[in-house]
């Protein structure tokens, strides 16, 4: 991996030294210069769990991906940045089925003065800065406001706080991971029926002032508070927003 290469990918030039900014920064850059999507799923192309194949995608090839090949990816330029990380497994929360299996989702702790922050850039909507691992404080970003909480002996809870209410996004452990340990959850994302991830392409990015989705077939631009909504026609239209919206061309 050159990471001076996945560096200029995401837009970023400056000091490296591993601190709380520096982090700060890729973690914001990452989120705003690479898509979140699904698209190999549709396209019946398969997604390893190999580091080569996704660095080549990802800043090579100019594509985003999802949360194994996202967080998976970044985790390794913090380690060649010589970040002190770790792999680690959450289970995403859902109003139908509540928490997913283990190892459905990946995240990142990483250790900062003695302190531990929970980054992730493969979450989709989430926040722009790494979220510290302080029970029960209240953190804003740019995004949106957070709380971390424990949520059983085992787990601890990431929730987003919207006009006073309180959502779970996640659960997690702290325990360490291999790359190897989310293979079977990686391939079921891609090929179960009951997967989000199949039952609709998915490609969504943050920007400075909102957000731009295509699910299916339509196309949602949030900016400033304010939303358009459009149907998109055809293929020849979804590979214009693709080039167009997104920077990927296929």
């Amino acid at each position: 991996m050159d990471k001076e290469k996945y560096l200029d990918r995401i837009k970023y030039s400056g000091k490296s030294k591993p601190n709380l900014d520096l982090l700060k920064k890729l973690q914001k850059q990452h989120l705003l210069n690479v898509p979140f999507e699904n698209l190999d799923i549709h396209y019946n192309i398969p997604i390893e769990l190999n580091i080569n194949r996704i660095y080549k995608k990802i800043v090579l090839n100019n594509r985003g991906g999802f949360c194994y090949e996202l967080n998976g990816l970044f985790f390794e330029l913090l380690l060649a940045l010589n970040f002190e990380a770790k792999r680690i497994s959450a289970r995403v929360y859902s109003q139908e089925k509540g928490y997913g299996e283990e190892f459905d989702h990946f995240a990142i702790i990483v250790k900062i003065d003695g302190e531990e922050y929970l980054s992730d850039v493969g979450f989709g909507d989430f926040t722009f800065e790494p979220l510290k691992i302080d029970i029960g404080k209240i953190q804003n970003d740019e995004c949106g406001t957070y709380l971390i909480d424990k949520y059983d002996e085992k787990y601890f809870r990431v929730n987003k706080v919207e006009n006073g209410k309180i959502t779970p996004e996640y659960i997690f452990q702290k325990e360490k991971k291999d790359f190897n340990d989310y293979q079977e959850m990686c391939k079921y994302h891609q090929t179960s029926p009951d997967s989000h991830f199949t039952q609709k392409r998915l490609i969504s990015l943050p920007t400075t002032n909102g957000r731009i989705t295509i699910t299916g077939n339509k196309l949602k631009i949030t900016e400033s508070g304010s939303t358009t909504e459009s149907e998109i026609k055809n293929e020849i239209e979804f590979r214009q927003h693709l080039r167009n919206l997104f920077n990927i061309i296929e």
